[in-house]
């Protein structure tokens, strides 16, 4: 049952239609140089016998006594050892046989002067040579069995070794199929779910919009009411308005344009300025933000610093929001060597190391909580491979989640960069309670 829906699957129909036209293909090439090759082995080997008959008839004009002698073999009766007969055409008698155990020679078998032919002399084919010697003709002639047993053994070959050649061809070509399609195909269904998930998260605010305007619109209502709607309604546009944006931004990025210009960027700077704007954030929540830096050397990496950027704005939003009020969020910039890392932490619940396979997936959310949509992660594992950068999740020591990249350090990156200097000091004020929201 299983093994039915798997050859049903587009994929492996696709790659044995393919194999079925390669093979098809790859038959009418074999059949072709194979018909080619044994036609040229019988030329070969067929000249090779003109050569030897040359041979023998230039041995015979110049020593006649030979014409009896069958040089090397013993057995002039067995044509299958393929001995060289001799006959003489000419004269009152017609041809005549001057080696023993030659065949009869029909008259309409010799050949003209200087001319090679292939006759039949009893049971077997004969290449006939004919030469002049005289008032008389000498005519030698080797028997075509020997030839036709190596072809017929060579063709043999060929017939068992065809069907397995393009077995092996078939079997070989749909597995590649297959194996090229799987990317495809993981892409095809990527995209599905893509879609189905995209729309979803797009009719969510949608609903809550449609349903706002229609209870406010179905009777009478005071201003504050209004108010209140249009306030409800202003918080879904904005958040369809972020699901917009980050699918357009992935949808660009999935296109492969052109990135902007790399640049040696200090990322301590981009850390440092990415916790000055989520300081309100921080305060509004309780939560104590600060940025260290760690080791020696300037942290500089070659990135567009948009996307660095970005990918801390990510990594920052999730970790303020996990860590929950009056929690703790914790950027450190670290220098290691020809190596430079931005981590993340906090003091939330953490990633389940099940839920790390999939982390970042698009829209995939650790929990139903909040709002987020989930395509924050996905946007920063996709600047993370652009700017050929390393992930590295664990456990946090602050009991949350530690969020990491590496990524080569900048060949012109100099200076020094002091032990565990705080760059930035987390500051926390008590305020009114939120829940967090998923990772993005």
């Amino acid at each position: 049952m299983k093994t039915g829906r798997w050859w049903r699957r587009p994929t492996v129909v696709h790659a044995a239609r393919v194999a079925v036209t390669a093979t098809l293909i790859i038959m009418a090439m074999y059949v072709c140089v194979i018909a080619g090759f044994d036609v040229v082995d019988r030329h070969r080997l067929v000249a090779q016998i003109d050569m030897r008959l040359d041979q023998r008839l230039g041995q015979m004009v110049r020593k006649p006594s030979a014409a009896a002698s069958i040089a090397d073999y013993d057995n002039a009766h067995d044509v299958d050892d393929s001995p060289v007969f001799v006959w003489s055409v000419g004269g009152p008698g017609g041809s005549r046989a001057l080696t023993p155990g030659a065949p009869i020679l029909p008259q309409a078998a010799v050949p003209l002067a200087g001319d090679s032919i292939v006759a039949r002399l009893a049971t077997q084919d004969f290449r006939l040579q004919n030469r002049r010697v005289g008032g008389r003709s000498l005519v030698a002639g080797q028997s075509l069995a020997e030839v036709d047993h190596e072809l017929s053994d060579v063709i043999a070959f060929e017939v068992v070794a065809g069907p397995v050649l393009l077995l092996a061809v078939f079997l070989g070509t749909i597995l590649i199929g297959i194996k090229a399609a799987a990317p495809v195909e993981l892409s095809r269904r990527r995209q599905l779910e893509f879609t189905a998930d995209a729309s979803h998260e797009l009719r969510t605010p949608l609903s809550v919009i449609e349903a706002e305007i229609s209870l406010a619109l179905s009777g009478r209502r005071s201003v504050g009411e209004f108010r209140d709607t249009l306030g409800r309604v202003g918080r879904e546009a904005l958040r369809l308005r972020d699901i917009v944006e980050d699918l357009l931004w992935l949808s660009r990025f999935d296109a492969e344009p052109t990135p902007p210009g790399d640049e040696p960027v200090d990322v301590s700077s981009i850390a440092l300025a990415c916790a000055d704007r989520f300081d309100g954030v921080a305060q509004k929540r309780g939560i104590e933000l600060s940025v260290l830096a760690q080791g020696q050397g300037q942290p500089w990496i070659n990135a567009p610093p948009e996307w660095v950027d970005r990918l801390t704005a990510v990594l920052v939003d999730n970790a303020c929001r996990y860590a929950g009020s009056g929690g703790i969020v914790q950027v450190t910039v670290s220098v290691h060597g020809n190596r430079v890392s931005l981590a993340v932490e906090d003091n939330g619940p953490g990633i389940a190391p099940e839920e790390r396979a999939s982390l970042f997936d698009r829209f995939h959310r650790a929990t139903d909580e909040g709002n987020g949509a989930g395509l924050g992660l996905a946007i920063a594992d996709a600047v993370v491979r652009a700017t050929k950068g390393e992930w590295l999740v664990r456990h946090s020591l602050l009991g949350g989640a530690h969020m990491e990249v590496q990524w080569p350090r900048s060949p012109g990156a100099n200076g020094m960069f002091e032990l565990d200097q705080p760059i930035r000091s987390g500051r926390a004020r008590e305020t009114e309670t939120t829940s967090p929201s998923a990772r993005r």
